[in-house]
């Protein structure tokens, strides 16, 4: 883990909290982006060499449509850039981290990721995520 690649909260709309981050805060709009996947939208803002990731859920089974249920709209997940999600998931494994995806899938901007679960991490959900630039 070299950085940290996003910081991800969980919205129930990206329409209203698009001008907030933009305009009041004024980070940088990156785009919005489908992530199929994880049945969500997502609004990425630029904050140095780091980005806030806002998720809309499009479907009430996704997660983050479940989060928003049971917690209300806000912090969802750290996000840590990683060389190589394979070797960082298998290291992981060996050290007794539980994970949430024991095999990468794909994520926003055609990036690989995998989640350990929070009770490997002080309750804290994290994400590995590997740009596709970095696949081998």
């Amino acid at each position: 883990m070299h950085k940290i690649s996003h910081i991800g909260i969980a919205v129930e709309s990206l329409e209203k909290w698009i001008p907030f981050y933009r305009d009041t805060l004024g980070f940088p709009f990156l785009g919005e982006e489908l992530v199929e996947s994880e049945k969500v939208r997502v609004a990425f803002f630029q904050i140095g060499e780091s980005r806030i990731e806002l998720l809309e859920p499009v479907d009430d089974t996704s997660a983050i449509a479940k989060h928003i249920q049971k917690r209300g709209e806000g912090f969802h997940h750290i996000a840590y850039e990683v060389e190589n999600i394979h070797q960082s998931i298998s290291s992981l494994q060996k050290k007794g981290v539980s994970l949430i995806n024991e095999e990468p899938k794909e994520g926003a901007h055609q990036s690989l990721i995998a989640f350990l679960h929070p009770s490997s991490t002080g309750k804290v959900l994290t994400e590995l995520c590997q740009s596709q630039s970095q696949e081998d």
